[in-house]
């Protein structure tokens, strides 16, 4: 095996972890994989020889390459931010994979990566690199150009923000009672039931493109709103299936096969605090699904 060779066997065993950094970090699954790909070519330019930490290195250049698209991102937005739900990770309900477990290990859920999004591109990846990769502010610091103890400020600022929020329901039988509730109520259209399901102050965030569902609202709060909202999806609450997003249990519709919409739960203390809706028919083509 030469040298190139060998190299590339060793980015690949690489790729997963750096693809969970740069998912993380930008909550794009196409602009991971760009990312990752970005990092690829960097270090086919560089000198592997110098290169201690291989690991190491490659999450820090991820990183850079992710801060990078991250105030790209930040200097041309129009879309308001409180309205955009990152790509999810979908997966079967019934099957467990590595990557849904790691996002449920990490509390990764799609209510999780809305709050990323609010960060700024600092902050955000100080947190993801240090809080959930264990890479030290040391190594950090020349990243975003702050010595380590601002650094570690710039995390510890990112945590409140994270962590402000009540500790969602990570455990999946508890969570489909819910769900299974929720879909059932859904189904019949019975809104006190909806009412009882959600939390008074449950927010309900729909990314639905430019087109779709007309002026739906894309932002809604409070239970007897929510539930209204819900029973205008009566008619495809029967093509709901269960699902994995994000490590934990949510409802994807997907009739004739195409996936038509991918909605994710927050539950806390046996209620919904939080709804997270993509429906946005050009991003959904871009999604991987498995068979469900």
């Amino acid at each position: 095996m030469n040298h190139d060779d060998s190299l590339a066997r060793q980015f690949e065993q690489q790729r997963p972890r750096l693809r969970s950094v740069a998912y993380r970090m930008l909550g794009s699954l196409s602009e991971a994989e760009d990312a990752v790909q970005e990092t690829w070519f960097r270090l086919s330019r560089a000198d592997a020889s110098r290169v201690d930490n291989l690991a190491g290195w490659l999450t820090t250049v991820v990183g850079r390459v992710c801060l990078d698209q991250l105030r790209s991102r930040a200097a041309r937005r129009e879309e308001p931010l409180e309205t955009h739900v990152p790509d999810p990770v979908i997966g079967r309900a019934d099957e467990a994979d590595p990557e849904q477990a790691a996002l449920l290990a990490d509390s990764v859920g799609l209510a999780m990566m809305v709050v990323l999004d609010t960060l700024p591109p600092a902050e955000r990846l100080a947190f993801v690199l240090h809080d959930m990769f264990a890479v030290p502010f040391d190594d950090l610091a020349p990243i975003v150009d702050r010595t380590p103890a601002a650094t570690r400020q710039l995390a510890s600022r990112a945590r409140r923000r994270v962590r402000g929020a009540a500790t969602p329901e990570t455990d999946l039988t508890r969570q489909r009672v819910v769900l299974d509730a929720f879909l059932a109520a859904s189904r019949t259209g019975d809104f006190e039931a909806l009412v009882t399901l959600l939390d008074p102050d449950v927010t309900l965030r729909a990314d639905v493109g430019a087109t779709r569902f007309g002026a739906l609202p894309l932002l809604v709060h409070g239970a007897a709103a929510v539930a209204q909202q819900a029973l205008l999806f009566r008619g495809l609450a029967p093509l709901a299936r269960p699902a994995l997003v994000n490590g934990t249990l949510g409802l994807v519709t997907a009739p004739d096969g195409r996936l038509f919409s991918v909605l994710a739960l927050t539950v806390v203390d046996g209620r919904i605090t939080e709804i997270n809706l993509l429906a946005d028919p050009d991003r959904l083509r871009t999604l991987p699904v498995p068979p469900l």
